[in-house]
């Protein structure tokens, strides 16, 4: 570990000197120390976030023109599926030919107008749902990104084991750099617990439709999450062994994150969350997949970690988010989308944008951390850049963040261009992330309970009039 040495508060970093990691001379076991640190920051963020992620109905549906000189990425929500999990709270309804259709179209429309705008992108992620529920109006949306925004060089989507086939590839040949296929484990009885198992097929059916395509795109992820209430060290050695033989380039281990909302539900059906072992199951996955896989960010790894990751507010930390439910973070402030499909529907086509709240603008020191945040997210911030755009050094400006983080132990290097994270450091940005994202599904939650009825019953797995069987899936391909 390492730790740092700083002149006054408005003098430069003077000089680093190797130490132990002051959680380690205090004389403190370090599970103990990662306990303690992901329960203070899982505390203070249920805080701090509350406040940072707040927003406020607004009637004018536009957003901000982009600001010159500004890199940002597009992304694209297609919120349909032909089954729904119970543990996921994205945006999403049951899927039905038509309704889908529909809404490509919808958002195509209002990829014209976020152009209409004078935005430009260099990458597009469309996410989900299930954007390869269509694939030939998946195909038609990128191709109008294209050629609306000339600077687009890359291109990531999701899609579900079921739509692994040669149909799915030969279609976003070329169109598609980078394909994610949620996973989430390759062992049966977990399979059954997510009720995935008769939605995908089994493990073994899943390994071999992700083994079949893993080197048909640049760079191809699965997801996996771990630390599920069932899963035991062994099933969890298993499924990163397994994510090893697929062949796959890149692999994503979530943490299950519940909204706060939705987390009695989930013990109630699969047990509590077990926390405390949280940061021992991450030191598993380091471990398990080194030397093969090397951190590209705090829960992503990579083959090669220069490919494209699954996180692009890493390269990307302003965005524009398009079709309903999305979310834009521009100039600092969040724009949330409507998650009705008919008020979206019924915006698009008079001419409006579907934006419906937007989130206080954040202050100074709210903006040195989202900074500090998602650059140590990506595995390193760059401490000149810090100091440019705010000011003042980092050491300054977060002393308290900065001084935490080396007292559990998790900076690994901090000279006067970088700092970078240990693998504890690793686990408590991944930490930051779970709970930052966890209460963002608490508010999307929120957004569906008050969805108008007709929509709700589209959420129910009754509704089987709007469900294609997995079967009828597999058979397509």
């Amino acid at each position: 570990m390492r730790a740092a040495r700083f002149s006054t508060c408005s003098g430069p970093l003077q000089d680093i000197r190797p130490s132990t990691s002051n959680a380690v001379m205090y004389g403190y076991p370090e599970e103990l120390v990662s306990l303690f640190a992901e329960r203070v920051i899982t505390r203070v963020l249920g805080v701090l976030n509350r406040r940072y992620l707040a927003s406020d109905p607004i009637e004018d549906g536009s957003l901000p023109v982009p600001e010159p000189g500004k890199s940002y990425v597009l992304y694209a929500h297609v919120p349909f599926c032909e089954r729904l999990c119970t543990y996921c709270s994205f945006n999403r309804f049951l899927y039905k030919e038509d309704r889908a259709r529909a809404y490509f179209a919808d958002l195509r429309s209002e990829m014209r107008m976020t152009a209409e705008l004078g935005y430009d992108f260099h990458s597009l992620y469309i996410g989900g749902g299930t954007p390869t529920i269509l694939p030939d109006e998946l195909a038609a949306t990128i191709d109008l990104a294209r050629d609306l925004f000339p600077s687009i060089t890359e291109v990531s989507a999701e899609t579900s084991p079921n739509h692994l086939c040669p149909e799915l590839v030969s279609m976003l040949d070329g169109r598609v750099q980078r394909l994610s296929v949620g996973i989430q484990s390759f062992d049966d009885r977990l399979l059954r617990q997510m009720d995935r198992y008769g939605k995908y097929g089994s493990g073994d059916e899943v390994f071999e439709r992700v083994v079949s395509v893993a080197s048909e795109f640049p760079s191809f992820n699965v997801d996996m999450i771990f630390n599920f209430p069932s899963q035991t060290e062994d099933v969890l050695a298993h499924d990163i062994e397994r994510v090893k033989q697929t062949g796959a380039n890149q692999t994503t281990f979530y943490p299950l994150m519940a909204s706060p909302l939705r987390r009695r539900e989930l013990a109630q059906s699969v047990g509590d969350i077990d926390y405390p072992r949280e940061a021992r199951y991450y030191e598993l996955i380091c471990r398990e997949l080194a030397p093969e896989f090397k951190p590209a960010s705090a829960w992503t790894f990579s083959r090669d970690p220069s490919t494209m990751i699954d996180e692009y507010i890493v390269d990307y930390p302003e965005y524009v988010g398009i079709g309903s439910g999305a979310l834009s973070f521009l100039g600092y402030r969040s724009y949330g989308n409507t998650f009705s499909l008919g008020k979206y529907h019924e915006r698009i086509t008079s001419g409006r944008m579907s934006v419906v709240t937007r989130g206080r603008r954040y202050g100074l020191l709210g903006r040195m951390r989202y900074r500090f945040v998602t650059d140590l997210f990506g595995l390193k911030l760059d401490t000149r850049r810090f100091r440019r755009d705010f000011g003042l050094p980092v050491e300054v400006g977060l002393a308290a963040e900065l001084a935490f983080m080396h007292a559990v132990g998790g900076i690994a290097t901090h000279t006067t261009d970088e700092i970078t994270l240990t693998d504890k450091g690793r686990y408590l940005l991944l930490v930051i992330m779970r709970e930052t994202l966890a209460l963002s599904n608490d508010a999307r939650d929120r957004a569906r309970a008050e969805l108008p009825l007709d929509e709700r019953i589209l959420l129910l797995e009754g509704d089987t009039s709007a469900m294609v069987p997995a079967e009828a899936t597999l058979a397509a391909c």
